[in-house]
């Protein structure tokens, strides 16, 4: 039987020292290292929804590897896909490094510098125990798996009140309706209001999660609060200082969980970056980035870009901006968001209409939000756009979404570069 490893090495020189003992190893199918935890998620997702390629039966993570460390890529990955076994390469193999890495979920650990043998005989062992489980449940494919888990998406405002919030409950209303078990979390954790848009009293929030070690089914069954829609709720907490007792590391485990359960998990991050709702947008599907068409929030939204940019949290070609309030006779239109802050802007332009959204808004429900509002249409057509509702939602929200953003572009496409420099002097265009 030949083994399919893919390992995961930043560093060139060890990439090449591990790419040559792999190459020695008999009925081996090492797969070319790949440079980063992102790259390597992304590589396992892919290879987990194509039949015809299917996960390999071992991981080798090196301890250096980044953005993401070690041992959390080491839970994220044996959370996600479960029948491969990952096997951790470290400099350090000693009792806490090894107990820690176990307690991630690895299946081993390979010392540095790297020994021919001792790396051969823990693949061996852990591609026969990758070969057993598979056996164990009876499939080879996707099903083994559970597929890659549920589609992550975090919704972020460039600044405070470019309606943030409200695109996270409608485009979690709108995956749920269209029959996805979805769940929405508040990570803007000092300052969340998602609780109260939704008419929720709430006892427990994403701080009780925090503080687990293993965040088992019953565990998340227990904390996340089940609205009368049909979505799950995990609010942030009702003391916003306790937000500071979240950090990256419980929010990666978090999500993770969240991912495992959910087909759909819905995040808002609301506007301030800290490190935890950093590491939710760094494992997003999707990262979506709120603004609306005038110069301060565009500026703020190239900030914000940048920053991410800076901390390697998301890359511009990788985060897709929306326009709230957009309005057909603004100067400010799409394609010039597009070229100012360097990201992918969604087809889909969320009208300026707050009148429909108010009495929604005063009463703490927006769950009760006419069907026939525009500003409602338009974030389920953004919805079907980003592909987290069901495939006939889907395609009708994604021509909802060409037809009004299409429209919307086309003034700045026409106008050129005069706007670009008109809104880095704040002046009207000619």
């Amino acid at each position: 039987m030949s083994i399919r490893i893919l390992p995961a090495v930043a560093h060139p020189d060890a990439a090449r020292a591990l790419a040559t003992l792999l190459g020695q190893l008999p009925d081996a199918e090492p797969a070319t290292p790949l440079g980063d935890s992102t790259t390597l998620v992304d590589t396992l997702a892919r290879l987990a929804a194509d039949p015809a390629g299917g996960l390999p039966e071992v991981v080798l993570v090196h301890e250096r590897i980044g953005p993401v460390p070690a041992l959390e890529l080491v839970r994220e990955i044996t959370l996600r896909f479960p029948a491969v076994a990952v096997v951790l390469i470290t400099s350090e193999p000693g009792p806490g490094v090894f107990s820690a890495a176990m307690d991630a979920g690895a299946r081993g650990l390979v010392a540095l510098p790297l020994s021919y043998e001792e790396l051969a005989q823990r693949i061996q062992a852990a591609a026969a125990w990758s070969v057993g489980v598979r056996r164990h449940l009876g499939q080879g494919g996707i099903e083994v798996y559970g597929g890659p888990g549920g589609r992550v998406v975090t919704v972020s405002g460039a600044k405070g009140g470019v309606g943030a919030t409200v695109a996270a409950v409608q485009l979690a209303l709108a995956a749920n309706a269209s029959g996805m078990s979805t769940v929405l979390a508040d990570l803007d954790l000092q300052a969340g209001d998602v609780a109260s848009y939704l008419d929720v009293q709430f006892r427990r929030s994403v701080v009780d999660l925090s503080a687990i070690q293993d965040i088992s089914p019953r565990v998340l069954q227990d904390a996340v609060f089940q609205h009368h829609t049909g979505i799950g709720l995990l609010p942030a907490p009702a003391e916003g200082e306790r937000g500071e007792e979240i950090n990256d590391r419980s929010v990666r485990q978090i999500v993770s969980a969240l991912r495992n359960r959910y087909e759909v998990v819905v995040l808002d991050c609301g506007t301030q970056m800290n490190s935890a709702n950093a590491a939710a947008i760094e494992m997003a599907d999707t990262a979506l980035l709120l603004t609306t068409p005038d110069v301060v929030s565009v500026r703020a939204a190239r900030r914000m870009v940048r920053l991410w940019e800076r901390l390697q949290i998301r890359k511009a070609e990788g985060t897709v901006t929306v326009v709230n309030r957009h309005v057909r006779s603004a100067e400010i239109q799409p394609a010039l968001v597009e070229r100012i802050t360097g990201t992918k802007v969604a087809k889909t332009a969320v009208p300026a209409h707050f009148k429909e959204l108010q009495a929604a808004v005063d009463a703490g429900r927006m769950q009760d939000l006419e069907a026939k509002s525009t500003v409602k249409q338009a974030l389920w057509a953004l919805a079907g756009e980003i592909g987290i509702v069901r495939a006939a939602a889907g395609e009708e929200g994604s021509r909802n979404g060409r037809a009004k953003g299409g429209r919307a572009g086309r003034g700045a496409l026409l106008r050129g570069d005069r706007d670009a420099d008109a809104l880095r002097h704040g002046r009207r265009a000619p």
